[in-house]
């Protein structure tokens, strides 16, 4: 933490608050050291850009080695297109409804689009929304892996890929998010072995059909360290470009390598043992409990107990740490996703604080 401490002395006079501050070389050396990690492990990289929403990082990304992105959404897609990404997995289960299918074919026609399915409803949907263009949409069957979230059985998927076959559309491989590996630490390992089980059921299933997987990809942050599976290709990690307090408690990341921290003023101080600051749910979202807190203020014990909108409150530790009115405090959140679609725009910096550059969360607000 002494990288934010250090970074944020240099800057408080120069931000109003609350605004998120990303330390650059922190967050450059995330993204080159998982595309180490994956280049050791003969995996590609798409990495998911809803943690970040931002352009410029996304092309960081890419420079380093990324083969394309993932988004979580028609709109996320969209936004980069728009700004020259080409190769683009929206790796969500999609129901084309609206104008999203028309979207969709448009996308297929302009970059190399894959999506997510896991259900033959949709299959049909999206071959009807592609028309006479079924071919230029690629699709990638989601798989359940144990987090119990969307995902067909991993035995399905080859009737699946047959099924978007059928229709026209090109099947390319299968998915899954192991999303139960962030319930702990000892679970991420746990929840990789499944991620693996599932997936080469999968890619079994595709064979018995006559299909082949080409992708193969896994997820999430919490569980790429145990992503060395031969059956996997391609890894979609999202938080690692920040990290944050959530898998810093899973042994997902350091301390060091947290690269996004929100600067907050202490706005009262009238209730004994307690400051309140200008950071609410509407600037760190509602991710915690009273068990864990809403943030930490690094180089402290001081965690914020409570949050109204824009208010947070936070107990002062017993010893020397009794930040006055008009204090700048960083504040470290549980989970960095929810913060970023609060702000229009990062405040951008080093870990010297000497350098100050301003980017846009360019995908801020779309969802659909």
């Amino acid at each position: 933490m002494n990288r934010i401490q250090g970074a944020f002395n240099a800057l408080v006079e120069r931000v109003d608050t609350p605004a998120p501050i990303v330390l650059v070389d922190v967050m450059q050396d995330n993204i080159d050291r998982m595309q180490a990690f994956a280049a050791q492990q003969d995996l590609d990289v798409r990495p998911h850009v809803k943690t970040h929403k931002c352009v410029e990082i996304g092309r960081r990304q890419v420079k380093a080695g990324a083969v394309g992105i993932t988004a979580g959404n028609v709109g996320e897609a969209e936004v980069f297109a728009a700004a020259g990404f080409d190769h683009i997995f929206i790796a969500y289960p999609i129901w084309p409804s609206g104008t999203k299918g028309l979207r969709i074919r448009k996308l297929a026609v302009t970059t190399r689009l894959r999506v997510g399915v896991d259900n033959f409803a949709a299959i049909d949907a999206l071959a009807d929304a592609m028309g006479s263009e079924a071919e230029r949409l690629q699709v990638v069957i989601e798989v359940d892996c144990g987090a119990r979230r969307s995902g067909a059985p991993p035995e399905f998927a080859g009737e699946l890929a047959a099924a978007a076959r059928r229709r026209g559309l090109v099947p390319v491989g299968v998915f899954t998010y192991p999303g139960h590996g962030s319930a702990s630490p000892d679970a991420r390992q746990r929840a990789a072995m499944d991620q693996e089980a599932a997936l080469t059921t999968a890619v079994r299933s595709f064979s018995a059909v006559g299909i082949g997987a080409d992708v193969v990809s896994a997820g999430s942050t919490p569980t790429i360290e145990y992503a060395t599976s031969n059956v996997i290709t391609e890894i979609r990690p999202g938080e690692y470009v920040f990290n944050d307090l959530n898998n810093m408690r899973l042994g997902a990341c350091t301390e060091d390598q947290i690269a996004l921290f929100v600067a907050g003023t202490v706005v009262s101080d009238w209730v004994p043992d307690q400051v309140i600051l200008d950071v609410g749910t509407k600037a760190l979202g509602r991710e915690g409990s009273p068990q864990i807190g809403y943030g930490a203020v690094p180089g402290t014990s001081a965690v914020l107990s409570k949050l109204n909108e824009y208010h947070g409150f936070l107990p002062l530790p017993a010893g020397d740490f009794h930040p006055g009115v008009g204090k700048v405090l960083p504040i470290v959140p549980n989970h960095v996703c929810p913060v970023v679609v609060n702000f229009e725009e990062y405040i951008v910096t080093d870990s010297t604080g000497t350098s100050l550059e301003r980017w846009r969360v360019d995908a801020r607000g779309f969802l659909s």
